[in-house]
């Protein structure tokens, strides 16, 4: 397994799974141990659309199985009973932090290998969120990561030193920095 993106939430909920499973269940501690060391962990803002996160709605096969959609969710939950796979469960933690195309092979309950593959991201929360945030405000699609715009630059001005420069984060705001406070 290549390393899995997980947002800061995401993260802190293995952390503290993997303290509760340690020396309980050989197998979700192995999982949880090969996630929270091999995690890329970024805010929420920033996590790609096509990487499973918790509440995202996931498109996976097992092994050469036909795709199966489920909504991988902290815990059971009343009432969806056939539609969450819990991250309390071997295959839910194992799509946790996978993108699509990314698989993950895990033991199944009779200890034989099983290869789950995300084939699609149907819904993920955080994407959800920033196009809602993006229609409310009228604002096009940000590329991933921040981008920066130089504002100002001081090359060739009197009485300052030369290569200083001022930017901000677009589409952002403008954090003046500790000499404002």
């Amino acid at each position: 397994m290549s390393a899995c993106q997980l947002t800061t939430k995401d993260f802190t909920i293995l952390e503290v799974m993997r303290e509760r499973y340690q020396g309980r269940d050989a197998a979700m501690s192995a999982i949880l141990q090969r996630k929270v060391s091999r995690a890329l962990v970024m805010f929420g803002d920033d996590i790609p659309p096509n990487v499973v996160t918790l509440s995202s709605r996931v498109a996976y096969r097992v092994n050469d199985g036909p795709a199966e959609t489920r909504i991988v969710a902290h815990d059971d939950m009343r009432g969806l009973v056939g539609m969450l796979l819990p991250i309390t469960t071997p295959r839910g933690l194992a799509l946790l932090g996978l993108a699509e195309g990314q698989s993950m092979t895990i033991p199944n309950p009779d200890g034989k290998p099983e290869t789950l593959t995300v084939q699609d991201v149907v819904y993920q929360p955080e994407a959800a969120r920033r196009e809602r945030l993006r229609l409310a405000h009228g604002t096009k699609p940000r590329p991933a990561g921040p981008i920066l715009r130089v504002v100002h630059s001081s090359d060739g001005l009197p009485d300052r030193p030369a290569k200083k420069v001022m930017a901000t984060v677009e589409g952002g705001f403008d954090d003046p920095g500790p000499s404002a406070a």
